[in-house]
């Protein structure tokens, strides 16, 4: 990849309200992320009553299928999420957990698929996503080498472009589990785009997952991190968004702009400036014979002998007397 490409996720921040959500795309947009990335819902396909909830965080949802509910937005209004993000220049990528969220999300439009981690295994989905044939991102979460391995190739054996994003289940994530060791052994496994798919809640994991390789990018964003939902306090704001995004070009230039240590040369009037000459430190008499204790380096360097090339005038005898602070010179000492 040229860039890195970033993608911002809403996924429920909007909490089912469909004025936020369009509101977070514009906000979004603005920062310079390259894609928004939504979760698409529908109850009755991806759960059932007997869904646990992860995090006991909702005072309107008797139970996780009635949250999903309230996540749903209808194909026409998919349609018109996908329509803003073409309008204001962002991709439209979601998460399915259906085949029917699939179904819904081909009709609306969606540019790729991200394959969230509770769904890596699930070769069902894969499947339906496959025929599509549009590019997939998984995320490695909760999955080991041995499960992706699996459903890596089973993308692969169809022809699809995968990326592969490492990832760490938890919210928000410690700095000791981002596992940032993880991308160049994905890089070395798959030999396909790797990125960072973060919950740390602040930019640091992403800035120093671009500068070890990951060429994709994906983060919660939230309004504010005090807001409502499960997701809110592993999330970035729209400010830290922005001031990633910066931060990830810039370390782009960088990388792409390798400094050659071998050639100093453009420094050669500054270093003229800043380095140094020997001098001595107290009045000395012709016949002195210079010792460590008698130097000094002063700036600039030269109008003596560079203090680099010190040890060239120790035991060295004088020709003339020197006062103190005064350059000492080649002139100066017995050869």
């Amino acid at each position: 990849m040229e860039k890195t490409y970033i993608i911002a996720e809403i996924a429920q921040a909007h909490e089912g309200s469909l004025g936020i959500l369009h509101s977070y795309i514009d906000a979004l947009a603005q920062t310079g992320v390259d894609a928004v990335k939504f979760q698409t819902h529908i109850a009755h396909a991806e759960s059932s009553e007997h869904e646990p909830f992860r995090v006991k965080f909702s005072y309107e949802d008797a139970t996780r299928y009635d949250y999903w509910k309230r996540m749903e937005f209808t194909l026409e209004q998919w349609k018109g999420i996908k329509a803003h993000c073409d309008e204001v220049g962002v991709a439209f990528i979601s998460s399915p957990f259906s085949n029917a969220a699939v179904d819904l999300l081909e009709e609306a439009g969606v540019s790729a698929y991200k394959i969230g981690s509770g769904e890596v295994t699930n070769l069902l989905l894969l499947e339906k996503i496959a025929r599509t044939g549009k590019p997939v991102i998984l995320s490695s979460g909760m999955s080991s080498f041995e499960e992706l391995d699996i459903s890596v190739q089973f993308l692969k054996e169809k022809g699809i472009d995968v990326s592969v994003l490492q990832c760490t289940t938890a919210y928000p994530t410690k700095p000791e589990e981002w596992g940032l060791n993880v991308i160049d052994a994905l890089k070395t496994r798959y030999g396909v785009p790797v990125g960072f798919s973060d919950h740390s809640g602040d930019i640091f994991a992403c800035l120093a997952a671009v500068s070890l390789g990951a060429e994709i990018l994906e983060f919660h964003a939230v309004f504010d991190k005090r807001m409502f939902g499960p997701d809110a306090k592993a999330s970035l704001t729209i400010d830290e968004i922005a001031r990633l995004v910066e931060g990830v070009r810039d370390i782009e230039t960088a990388l792409s702009h390798p400094v050659d240590k071998q050639d100093n040369s453009r420094f050669s009037t500054l270093k003229s400036i800043f380095e140094k000459s020997l001098a001595v430190n107290k009045n000395l008499e012709a016949g002195h014979v210079l010792t460590f204790d008698d130097l000094e380096a002063k700036k600039p360097k030269g109008f003596g002998i560079d203090a680099s090339a010190w040890q060239q005038a120790i035991g060295k005898t004088l020709k003339t007397d020197k006062t103190t602070w005064e350059f000492l010179t080649k002139e100066d000492i017995d050869e």
